[in-house]
Parts: structure tokens; C-alpha cells; sequence
């Protein structure tokens, strides 16, 4: 569970200054300084207020909306890890460990849930809502997908192939249970997740802005979320 909340919450300041760094948001963060100067006569502080207000702004959707999205898996299927997922033979968990000062730590983790016949495409995923993109046929296979999720590495063991070892057993699980496609939503921050999927054979197929938080939050935010999709 630690290991999960600081892996979701790490991609804040990325967002954050992503976010800060885009053409519109400096030019908003420039005129709402400069009103700042004006109303203060004349006030550097007053000017450095009224850009700290904005920029506090942004952070506070970029923390919102993956706080959110931790919130609800920690209380849907993280809430019960056994019953959700070892217990129901289409879906699966699986954690990289490493000693640490004599001790087993988790270090990584990986989740699969699969779906079996044929759902509507908004149905299929509640994760995934669409969006344009080059889109893999959906007859392939015989309708049975499975969604990869909670793919975390803790940051000192990063590039050192444990990000790769869990992404190859989830692709081997889905192979050994007859599942057609392999699915993953990877938002805007993620970027070594996705340089790694890629390495894997997924393709990007979709993008949209929709997430767990309010419509807002994701338009000043600025972060998207690619939908990557592997044929097994």
C-alpha cells in the first residue's frame, strides 16, 4: 500500500510543472503578476502573490486528481487484493521483492484484470474512456481483454529490470489464460512507462483528458491520458 501511494503520488510535481511550463499557463501566471503590480500600486509582492495564487492553483488540480485516483483504488479492488484478484483466475498480482538489510521489501508491483466475451467498448474499462487515435481492429482475437494496471517501481531499484520482469509476466499471464489484447492507460507524466510498454509491442491507440477528478481539474492540469494496447 505505501509502495502504491508513493508510486501514484510521485507523478504531482511532474504534472505540476509540466502543466506551468505550457505557453498559455505562463502567459496567465505573467498577466495575473502584472495585474497584482498594478492593484498594489506598483508592488513587486503583490505581483509575486497574485502568480504564487495561480501556480498554487495548478498544483492543487495536479494533486487532485491523482490523489483521487489513488483514493479509489485503495478503496475498491486495493481494498481487497485477495478476493479481487488471487482468487478469481482471470486476474492477477504480482510483486518484485528485494533484500533490504536482511529483510524482504517490496519493491515493484503489477496488476492484470481480464475480461472475458463480448462488452461495450465503455463498459470494458472504467479507466478508459477514448479518444482519437489509431485504433487496433476490434474483431482480433475473440473478445477476451485484460487491463494492466498499479505498475509501480520503487525509485532505487529503477533500471535495473524490474519494471521489465513484471511487464513480461503480465504479458505471460494474459498469454497462458488465452486473453486476445492486452490493455494500459498511461497518463501524460509516465513517461519511462510508456517508453517501456513500447519496448513491449504496445502501440498507442487512444487519448483523452478525462480522469477521476472533476472536468476542470483535467483542462488546467493539462494532463492526458494515452491508451496503450498490445495483440497477444
Amino acid at each position: 500500500m505505501s509502495l502504491f501511494h508513493d508510486g501514484i503520488l510521485e507523478h504531482v510535481y511532474p504534472a505540476f510543472f509540466k502543466a506551468m511550463s505550457h505557453p498559455d499557463h505562463v502567459g496567465v501566471a505573467l498577466s495575473i503578476s502584472m495585474a497584482g503590480y498594478v492593484l498594489g500600486g506598483s508592488s513587486y509582492f503583490q505581483a509575486l502573490l497574485f502568480g504564487s495564487a495561480w501556480a498554487g492553483l495548478i498544483y492543487y488540480c495536479c494533486h487532485e486528481i491523482y490523489e483521487g485516483y489513488m483514493a479509489s483504488r485503495l478503496s475498491s479492488d486495493m481494498a481487497d487484493i485477495q478476493a479481487n484478484y488471487l482468487e478469481n483466475p482471470d486476474n492477477g498480482f504480482w510483486v518484485a521483492e528485494a533484500d533490504v538489510k536482511g529483510q524482504s521489501k517490496v519493491v515493484g508491483m503489477v496488476a492484470v484484470m481480464g475480461k472475458r466475451g463480448e462488452e461495450e467498448e465503455g463498459e470494458r474499462f472504467d479507466d478508459c474512456n477514448g479518444g482519437a487515435g489509431q485504433e487496433i481492429p476490434r474483431d482480433a482475437g475473440d473478445g477476451s481483454d485484460a487491463v494492466m494496471t498499479h505498475v509501480v517501481v520503487g525509485f532505487p531499484w529503477r533500471r535495473r529490470d524490474v519494471g521489465s520482469q513484471l511487464t513480461r509476466r503480465a504479458v505471460d499471464f494474459c498469454k497462458e489464460r488465452g486473453f486476445s489484447r492486452l490493455v494500459l492507460d498511461v497518463s501524460s507524466p509516465q513517461t519511462a512507462g510508456a517508453s517501456l510498454c513500447q519496448k513491449f509491442g504496445f502501440v498507442k491507440t487512444a487519448s483523452h483528458s478525462n480522469t477521476h477528478a472533476n472536468r476542470w481539474f483535467s483542462k488546467l492540469a493539462r494532463i492526458n491520458v494515452t491508451r496503450m494496447e498490445k495483440l497477444i
